[in-house]
């Protein structure tokens, strides 16, 4: 690198360098350009003609998926890899062996180093460090900037112009503001040591200061109330002495680094391990060891947390490769606009919390974190799920308009808040909201909701590093049914399993997760779980009406067995003091098709039903709702889902049990009318919906809509406008805000 070479001959010298050193028929650099794609920039071994010209799309081949996910792949036959893309013109189709490795500089993905070989071998532990530490030098030759010019005319190497990506929406809501680059920043500039001694007591002192925070966010008083951050943090001092770690970091410290290369060396090797691991435990802790490696990096170089310290800009959007949910809560609420995240979902614990936060995620944002720049100005647009970072000056207008039209209809929607829920003819319909953590509760009060028509205890499960002690368990449910004071609280208990994975809780891989072992068929398999979030449940609501209601039944037997837990758990406590509840009332989801041919059996057990119209028509349809080829396949707004509704609410009616719904149907204005013309009466939500959905419900003529509703019902042909064209222009000819 010191030599006085050319850019191009300089890149060239040093794949042939790597390829000798490692006995490689191939070494190959490539650069991701600032339109998110790889470019091959130099190679020894592959055709030369192709230096250039051959290109991979972020995300496209093995090359692509290592820089996408900023980790290696070491790979005995690369051509059987589902990754794996063939390049034209890069004469590769002899080679077998294939290991890559990311370009990182301070956390952000600059580019890809491979080397190949034609016999099939995995290449030793000691290569694959040696070629990330070379990519660690490499990675400062591309920051420096020393390579542009090299690249095809007409594309730039900055990261000044405007890009969008694509991704999904996690969180509802538009935010404007700038870049917060939440991967580390911290710029290794010194690799290697001149004195390993030195380095090893640099580091002894920074683990000790980093030992001594954790000890201090510990001991914030905050933190007795907030369980979910306390859960975090003893995981996080439990990493932070862990004795393995410091020694893997010395060792490479007398393998020739600084002590600040050492940990970005390590916690980029125990990255690789971890996302490979079967064990989910081990990949939930991963977003840990990231953050605790990052606070260590920032603990050596002397640099703050930013934003987390109150600084950085007050309009923040926060983007990330991924992040736990621990790490989000560091930051200053009233600075954040929106998160972007490469990796989430919508049951990642962060977009969870994010989401009770009310603030905008859009996620699957690939390249956002490379493309990016702190500062850099950006829009998160929750809703459709795109981003445009350094937005031209009409997209950035057009988003303006826009939030400021959302701002005039939010507080059309408070102006809504006192009046009461009810159509434009009086018929009341109760509007709850959805919850499952603490920060959801100050909601029901600002919504103007009836009550929490489902308060998800799952949530405190998925949040925590360790499982929930009953104490902990008691006093969050005790603290809900306090801040809803007369508003009537319904408890789900645990719905775990299939798309909600608990770290601390093992579980065998299954085909299909959501068919499979979850919610009431593994509380009832681990009667030990159940009875303590049972007695949890009795404990808080000492006094007052409980509500609670059992998810996923499949068969009546199910019902019962729950109900005798429950029985036994109220006999206990009875018999050494406790004060029970008040009332008592039991319930059950209707989510699986079968109990529509068990309706009346099951209203005689049960004091209320709620449906969840999400698992329902999921299974329905029998449409992976995860599954973006078929999720919008089949409209739930359709006759025969529709059947299937009023065969519950007529169920309901003979019997005298309620009948509500929550779920994604209830939360939109035009699937909410439709409900309340099916016989509704009670439906639950997000709470950022029921503004929405009240201004809907005052406009609304009952009697025209039911008589739309019954010809919906009796027409058995399809034929004609769909159901919800039939909807909207009802809506539209009668001025219903949908």
């Amino acid at each position: 690198m010191a030599e006085p070479l050319e850019a191009q001959a300089r890149l060239d010298a040093i794949v042939r360098q790597i390829a000798a050193n490692m006995v490689a028929e191939v070494c190959s650099l490539y650069v991701l350009r600032a339109d998110g794609v790889l470019e091959l920039y130099a190679t020894e071994g592959l055709n030369p003609g192709s230096v250039h010209h051959a290109q991979l799309k972020l995300g496209e081949g093995l090359v692509g998926t290592i820089a996408a996910t900023a980790r290696p792949l070491n790979l005995a036959e690369a051509q059987k890899h589902p990754a794996f893309t063939f390049i034209p013109g890069t004469d590769e189709e002899p080679f077998n062996a294939f290991l890559g490795v990311p370009i990182l500089r301070a956390g952000r993905t600059l580019g890809v180093l491979d080397v190949q070989n034609r016999a099939m071998r995995t290449y030793r532990e000691e290569e694959v460090e040696a070629l990330e530490t070379v990519a660690m030098v490499v990675a400062e030759l591309i920051a420096a900037g020393s390579l542009e010019g090299l690249s095809r005319p007409g594309v730039v190497l900055d990261l000044s112009r405007p890009v969008s990506f694509k991704g999904i929406p996690l969180a509802d809501g538009i935010g404007l503001g700038h870049v917060v680059l939440h991967e580390p920043r911290v710029v290794v500039t010194n690799l290697f040591n001149e004195d390993a001694e030195t380095e090893i007591l640099r580091l002894e002192k920074a683990l000790s200061s980093l030992r001594i925070s954790i000890e201090d966010m510990l001991s914030r008083r905050e933190m007795a109330v907030e369980g979910e951050h306390r859960a975090v943090l003893e995981a996080y001092r439990m990493f932070a002495h862990d004795r393995g770690w410091a020694r893997r970091l010395e060792e490479a410290i007398r393998n020739g680094l600084t002590a600040e290369a050492a940990v970005e060396k390590v916690q980029s090797d125990m990255r690789a391990r971890m996302i490979h691991t079967p064990d989910p435990y081990i990949r939930e802790r991963m977003h840990d060891f990231d953050d605790l490696a990052n606070r260590l990096m920032r603990q050596l170089i002397g640099t703050s947390d930013g934003l987390v310290d109150g600084e950085g800009p007050k309009d923040a959007i926060i983007v990330a490769r991924s992040m736990g949910a621990a790490e989000l809560l560091d930051y200053r609420r009233e600075q954040i606009r929106g998160l972007i995240l490469e990796e989430g979902a919508q049951t990642s614990h962060v977009v969870i919390v994010a989401r009770a936060l009310g603030i905008p995620v859009v996620g699957q944002a690939m390249g956002a974190v490379s493309m990016s720049e702190n500062n850099d100005p950006i829009i998160v647009d929750g809703d459709d799920g795109s981003a445009h970072l350094r937005p031209p000056a009409d997209v950035e207008r057009t988003y303006v308009e826009k939030v400021q039209f959302r701002a005039k209809r939010q507080e059309q929607y408070r102006a809504l808040r006192e009046r009461p829920a009810e159509t434009a003819d009086g018929t009341p319909v109760s509007l709850q909201i959805n919850a499952g953590l603490l920060v959801d509760l100050p909601q029901l009060k600002d919504s103007g909701a009836a009550g929490i028509g489902l308060f998800r205890t799952e949530l405190q499960f998925m949040v925590a590093s360790s499982m929930p002690r009953a104490s902990e368990q008691e006093q969050l449910y005790a603290a809900v049914l306090d801040a809803a004071g007369e508003r009537p609280v319904t408890f789900r208990t645990l719905d775990i399993g299939g798309d909600k994975v608990l770290p601390y809780l093992r579980q065998s891989p299954e085909e299909n997760p959501a068919l499979g072992y979850r919610a009431i068929r593994l509380a009832l398999d681990r009667p030990g779980l159940m009875r303590t979030q049972l007695r949890a449940l009795l404990k808080a609501a000492a006094g007052r009406e409980l509500r609670i209601m059992f998810p996923m039944i499949t068969e009546i037997s199910e019902l019962r067995q729950a109900r005798d837990l429950i029985n036994r758990e109220f006999q206990y406590l009875t018999k050494f003091g406790h004060v029970m509840p008040r009332r008592l009332k039991l319930g059950a989801m209707i989510e699986v098709p079968s109990l529509l041919f068990q309706l009346d059996p099951l209203m005689q057990l049960v004091d209320f039903v709620s449906i969840g119209s999400n698992d329902l028509f999921q299974f329905f349809t029998a449409t992976d709702r995860g599954n973006a080829r078929i999720a919008s396949r089949f409209d739930p707004l359709s006759a025969p889902f529709f059947r299937a509704l009023k065969r519950i609410l007529d169920a309901g009616a003979r019997n005298g049990v309620p009948v509500t719904l929550c779920g994604e149907l209830a939360g939109r204005p035009l699937s909410a009318m439709a409900l309340v013309g099916l016989g509704f009466r009670s439906i639950s939500m997000t709470s950022s919906a029921i503004g929405p959905v009240k201004a809907m419900l005052v406009t609304l003529d009952l009697p025209k809509l039911e008589a739309l509703i019954a010809e919906i019902l009796e027409d058995g042909a399809g034929i004609g406008p769909s159901v919800r064209e039939r909807l909207q222009a009802f809506a539209e000819a009668n001025g219903i805000p949908v």
